[in-house]
């Protein structure tokens, strides 16, 4: 009885491992979002995670198969709390995929945690480009830009529009430094330069002395960096001095995606550039506006594209390996070979994990930033310092 009982048992043990891979695949996948919640960039992070969560609900749920289970941790905005916070995404939560962020501070420490645990990364906003830069890695991509995109292509449009001297403005962290240095350069190769950097304190917004240097200098244009309510306040408070009268104001698509109603007439005729424009007459951007509006009841901006896409590239790579992330090396590897067929138009990812696609110069009008032109095609980061 002794056998044939053992031998019983070592089969259903055989059977049981068998099974594992195959119950693993069934079983949730676990996506944590780690995104402002409160202050400055919670509207921000609110539209990531509705575009992520769109496209799910558009794919039946699931992703690969897979259907999705969400964990969720405010990041504060606040680098110095971004190893506890996504740590808890890591290890207390153990979650398969991290989807954030948008603060670039925050973000670095996350990509260097994600290097660490092999945790995949999407990062469906912050633009710091140490991310595709020297913190690269096969296991994190980006849905967004790099700060040195939308900035470069500003610095190309205004040195063609005649400026010659320019004033940035921004907050003294990775972002700001990144996004000066980006219109700096597309600015001296088109006939300009900068002249003055100011910067204050993140997330300051008392712009007052330095919008009074800035009318001391005269420059011939101002190139701005700010997001979310600090945005709606710099447009409102430079429009209120009495600047757009005689320097005319230029910035990235931040500085009015998701603010144009609160910033109202002082945002009015506004150029930025961006790798979306709210009005871009595509079946593609009509319907995922559509979609959006009717699933939430408000209009869809840049950031639920850059969720939307977060999800699409994630469900690439899962569709490759049938929803199996045991196959990390393989998933990851698809991620970066997907033609995302984006609301913004399609685009592809660079060796370093960046989307190489078409900067577009905006012009605000009413509640939308429009089309204007394509000011750079197919624009792809330098991606200085990545080694795979």
């Amino acid at each position: 009885m002794t056998r044939p009982f053992v031998r019983q048992a070592a089969a259903l043990a055989a059977l049981a491992l068998l099974a594992l891979p195959a119950a693993a695949q069934t079983a949730p996948l676990k996506v944590g979002f780690m995104l402002p919640a409160t202050g400055t960039f919670a509207a921000l992070g609110d539209m990531i995670e509705k575009g992520f969560k769109l496209h799910v609900q558009e794919q039946g749920g699931t992703l690969g198969g897979r259907s999705i289970q969400y964990f969720s941790v405010d990041d504060e905005s606040d680098p110095s709390k971004a190893i506890d916070n996504v740590g808890k995404l890591i290890k207390r939560d153990q979650v398969d995929v991290i989807v954030g962020t948008v603060h670039s501070g925050v973000a670095l420490a996350m990509a260097r945690a994600a290097r660490e645990s092999k945790t995949l990364l999407i990062v469906p906003n912050a633009g710091a480009g140490e991310i595709t830069g020297p913190l690269c890695a096969p296991n994190i991509v980006r849905s967004s830009f790099s700060n040195w995109q939308p900035a470069y292509a500003m610095g190309v449009v205004a040195g063609r529009r005649g400026v010659k001297r320019a004033i940035t403005i921004t907050w003294n962290y990775a972002a700001g430094a990144e996004t000066v240095k980006g219109f700096t350069e597309g600015l001296e190769k088109n006939g300009g330069k900068v002249v003055k950097e100011l910067n204050l304190p993140f997330p300051n917004v008392e712009f007052q002395a330095l919008l009074t240097e800035i009318a001391s200098q005269k420059p011939d244009a101002v190139y701005a960096f700010f997001a979310g309510a600090a945005a709606v306040k710099f447009v409102k408070d430079y429009n209120a001095a009495g600047l757009r009268k005689s320097i005319p104001l230029y910035g990235p698509g931040f500085l009015t995606d998701g603010t144009l109603e609160a910033q109202g007439p002082a945002a009015q005729g506004l150029l930025t550039t961006l790798h979306y424009a709210d009005n871009l007459d595509t079946p593609r951007n009509n319907a995922f506006r559509k979609s959006f509006a009717l699933a939430y009841k408000a209009q869809a901006d840049v950031y639920a594209v850059q969720g939307y896409d977060a999800a699409q590239i994630l469900g690439a790579g899962l569709a490759a390996v049938k929803g199996d992330m045991g196959q990390r090396d393989a998933l990851a590897a698809a991620m970066r070979r997907v033609t995302v067929d984006s609301p913004r138009g399609k685009f592809t990812l660079s060796a370093a994990g960046n989307p190489v696609q078409d900067i577009y110069l905006r012009q605000a009008q009413g509640r939308n930033n429009e089309f204007r032109a394509v000011a750079v095609k197919a624009l792809a980061d330098p991606a200085r310092g990545c080694k795979l």
